[in-house]
């Protein structure tokens, strides 16, 4: 990829497309797999579905590692390495004060949860000021990969379909009715927890690589 189109939208999107498929492709599989009932140690059906080891939390490293190295070699790799992990570092900080605004029992402010969500948005978004084209591909990836969950969600929720996507969390005291749990339970997870946790993961494991790849290339140009 020439180095004067990446970072363009369309370079984005190519960048992007076979990732997307992929975590389709095992969103896809996940499902099929919840609904013919299969391992727990591969579908986990309850609710989060955490620790499942078909599920596309784990491609977020995996991807934000090809994408960096990608850019990298292309001549797009960030300014200071350093400052790339480190404004990603201070973003996961801060997405984890969001979580205890938005969600410990301890506080308690009216609209909790919705500033809580604001607060890890804010924090995925440190992530420009240390690789703005890393971010830019990254958030692009993170809703093409959680927009397809989104959808899934709506039926899963709507049908009952018995699998992680719709099942409610331990001591959910949240609304009963479908729109405002699946606002709740679909909308605000999908679109700012997973995507600003696809983000900040990428950037951590990418930036880190990137430094060795900038490094190597440093090398190889000394005399």
């Amino acid at each position: 990829m020439p180095e004067s189109t990446v970072g363009t939208p369309g370079s984005v999107r190519r960048m992007i497309l076979v990732p997307a498929l992929i975590t389709l492709a095992v969103t896809v599989l996940r499902l099929i797999g919840e609904l013919l009932h299969g391992s727990s140690r591969f579908f986990n059906s309850s609710a989060g579905g955490g620790g499942a080891i078909i599920g596309i939390v784990w491609l977020a490293p995996v991807f934000g590692i090809y994408f960096a190295v990608k850019l990298a070699r292309a001549g797009q790799g960030p300014r200071s390495a350093g400052k790339a992990i480190g404004w990603t570092v201070l973003g996961i900080v801060i997405c984890v004060l969001g979580g205890l605004v938005g969600f410990a029992p301890q506080v308690h402010l009216p609209g909790k949860e919705l500033i809580g969500y604001a607060v890890m948005a804010l924090g995925a978004a440190t992530v420009v000021l240390g690789w703005p084209i890393l971010f830019k591909t990254l958030i692009a990836y993170a809703y093409a990969a959680r927009v397809p969950v989104l959808i899934i969600m709506f039926f899963a929720i709507l049908g009952s379909w018995g699998t992680h996507y719709d099942a409610l969390p331990p001591m959910y005291a949240g609304p009963n009715s479908f729109w405002p749990k699946f606002f709740v339970l679909a909308f605000l997870p999908q679109m700012i927890f997973w995507v600003a946790f696809t983000i900040l993961a990428g950037a951590l494991f990418g930036s880190v690589v990137a430094a060795f790849v900038g490094r190597k290339q440093a090398a190889q140009k000394a005399p």
